[in-house]
């Protein structure tokens, strides 16, 4: 079974290949669908992700997709089960577990994650209706508060063992865990500071995952790049993000972890990718540096289609752009002049 999950992990790193997060929550793809006038029915739903799910040639630049416990038990318009569809593209088909951030008991404004309860019996339903790998979000806040600052080693530790104790229980069934630490960048902050705390959340991540036995070579990391708080008055350039997003990697990371494929959180589209070619543009890593995105390479396609038929092939074109810019970025080739091909899609 590790040789299973060495292999799928890689797989998902291939190069020039990342993985679409098509993972949103009932809540989250509502606003969605709110920012473009769509109802969030299920049938909407269904119509979008088959949209994308259906679009020609992308698996040259997509590896994966993580999909929704709505979405892994949906099937495409012609009958055929969504995972299915996937794999007869050559795209692997993944699943998230967890619960969603919850308040953490005596720690205001910080969450603990929550899904642990019965994952071992999700996880062999999913593996059933084809997942080979899952993804499990934790967030961390940076701020101020009375007596000490954001994020707290209490937060950092308990999400950092229970990331660990859901990686477990992925490996135990088979199934890839990518572990999601995610530092926002809510806030006026630095890009220093920025680097301090997910040092900081790494360290102790991957503190956890050793000591719960977890074998890194049958996972992937996707954290946040090292950005300057999105309020902050000074916003670091793509080399300064690069470089010192590469200097808390190299010291925090093990070179066992196959691959880093990054969330691109409230970064515009161009930004992320601007930013992951800037960190492979610095030459060769121990780890694949590859994307997970989710707004990042679909806000063009939603605003493209805006639940109408006729606008399906528009959206598609849009998406596809999207996967090709960040599969250029992959290997440090994306200058943003590629963009103008896109021109008109979106």
């Amino acid at each position: 079974m590790a040789q299973e999950l060495h292999e799928t992990a890689r797989a998902l790193v291939a190069e020039g290949k990342g993985i679409l997060a098509a993972d949103e929550s009932d809540g989250t793809i509502k606003k969605r669908f709110d920012s473009i006038g769509v109802e969030s029915t299920e049938e909407n739903r269904r119509a979008y992700r088959d949209l994308l799910f259906t679009t020609e040639g992308v698996e040259e630049f997509i590896s994966g997709v993580i999909l929704f416990d709505e979405t892994i038990r949906q099937s495409a318009s012609d009958g055929t089960p969504f995972p299915q569809l996937l794999e007869s593209k050559g795209v692997i088909p993944g699943i998230k577990v967890d619960k969603g951030a919850k308040p953490l008991a005596l720690a205001e404004g910080e969450t603990i994650t929550e899904g642990l309860d019965g994952l071992r019996g999700r996880l062999e339903e999913y593996r059933g209706l084809g997942a080979r790998f899952a993804k499990w979000r934790a967030t961390y806040t940076i701020g101020d508060t009375i007596g000490g600052g954001l994020p707290s080693e209490y937060a950092i530790w308990t999400n950092a063992h229970a990331l660990a104790r859901y990686a477990a229980l992925c490996q135990e069934a088979g199934i890839v865990p990518i572990v999601e630490p995610e530092v926002l960048m809510d806030g006026d902050h630095t890009i220093e500071t920025s680097l301090s705390v997910t040092s900081r959340v790494l360290h102790a991540l991957y503190t956890e995952l050793r000591d719960q036995r977890v074998d890194l070579e049958g996972t992937l990391l996707k954290p946040n790049m090292v950005l300057s708080g999105y309020e902050c008055s000074e916003q670091a350039g793509h080399e300064r993000v690069a470089e010192l997003t590469m200097q808390c990697f190299y010291r925090h990371v093990p070179a066992a972890v196959p691959g880093i494929v990054f969330l691109s959180g409230g970064q515009s589209d161009e930004d992320a990718t601007a930013n992951l070619n800037a960190m492979n543009a610095l030459g060769s890593h121990p780890w694949q540096l590859s994307f997970s995105y989710g707004r990042a390479l679909q806000a063009p396609a939603l605003k493209a289609w805006r639940g109408e038929q006729g606008n399906v092939e528009a959206a598609q074109r849009a998406y596809y752009h999207r996967a090709k810019m960040n599969g250029a970025a992959r290997s440090g080739m994306y200058a943003p002049e590629m963009e103008r091909e896109g021109a008109g899609v979106s």
